[in-house]
């Protein structure tokens, strides 16, 4: 998946998390399910970011950022900030 691909698919995610928090916050939801949803929207857009960080220090090094792999979310989710 290339730098684009990854771009537009944290679009994709980003318009859903919106979608979700406003339907949340105007009280038209409030299921275990949409909260279910937007843990996995949180990780998945987490894990996005880190593809996209692997791929850019690959490409500072030299390495084929094609190679490189997201970390798995419980990777993700406990790097420090």
């Amino acid at each position: 998946m290339d730098d684009t691909k990854i771009f537009e698919r944290i679009d994709t995610l980003v318009a859903e998390e919106h979608s979700l928090r406003l339907r949340r916050s105007q009280g038209d939801i409030d299921s275990d399910a949409e909260r279910d949803r937007l843990v996995e929207l949180e990780q998945t857009l987490d894990q996005c970011w880190d593809l996209l960080r692997r791929r850019r220090a690959a490409r500072s090094v030299g390495a084929d950022p094609d190679d490189t792999h997201a970390g798995s979310g419980n990777q993700v989710e406990g790097y420090l900030q």
